[in-house]
């Protein structure tokens, strides 16, 4: 009988305690909703949105070159370098040489925005450029007569708005100038054109390489 007792005590505080709900020991633990969650769950991506982060990610785009341009009645300009851009999110991070082999003598590389380092691009100057902004698209000219083109930024044109220095400016640059580089050619009436400058005119891209 005694034994019956305490089986029969047993039950019902089991029945009790599964009858009673988790209060949880922290405030952290109830989700916004007010539903039950488990740890793991309450900080998990949603599907849709990790599908698009990866999405986005595969699309970043790598590229590298070396090249020379002109074509405007003044100046030619070395180039080379290499970065990643990401065409969606307009992420970019690009640098690389540079280096006025002739003066720049109209154009964006004509005048400084440095106000401790004036004066047009002239020979041998220059030493690095990096990349301010990365642009949808830009008009472009390879000769000062030549009619405006198009180049868009996609898989295997990148188009920049970049910084160009030179020695002594430290983290001030001394232009600000459009640039493009491309795997194929930008130019309808220039075949083989793969890599402009603004006011500096066009050139043939080396070494140029696109990648994702």
């Amino acid at each position: 009988m005694m034994k019956q007792a305490a089986v029969i005590v047993a039950g019902a505080l089991l029945v009790v305690a599964c009858g009673r709900s988790y209060t949880p020991s922290s405030p952290s633990q109830i989700p916004s909703d007010g539903s039950s969650s488990s740890g793991s769950d309450a900080v998990s991506t949603p599907a849709p949105i990790a599908t698009s982060l990866v999405a986005r990610a595969a699309r970043r785009v790598g590229f590298g070159f070396n090249g020379i341009v002109s074509g405007f009645p003044t100046g030619k300009v070395f180039l080379s370098g290499g970065g990643a851009y990401e065409p969606n999110s307009h992420f970019v991070h690009a640098g690389g040489g540079f280096t006025c082999i002739k003066a720049v003598l109209q154009g964006p590389l004509s005048v400084s925005i440095n106000p401790d380092h004036q004066g047009a691009c002239l020979d041998d100057e220059g030493i690095r450029w990096d990349t301010a902004d990365l642009l949808d698209r830009t008009t472009f000219k390879c000769t000062g007569s030549a009619s405006d083109e198009t180049a868009v930024t996609g898989d295997t044109t990148v188009v920049l708005q970049a910084d160009f220095y030179r020695t002594g400016d430290g983290n001030d640059e001394s232009f600000t100038a459009k640039m493009i580089v491309s795997s194929h050619d930008i130019s309808s009436n220039f075949p083989g054109m793969n890599l402009w400058v603004q006011g500096v005119g066009c050139g043939v891209a080396q070494a140029v390489n696109f990648s994702n």
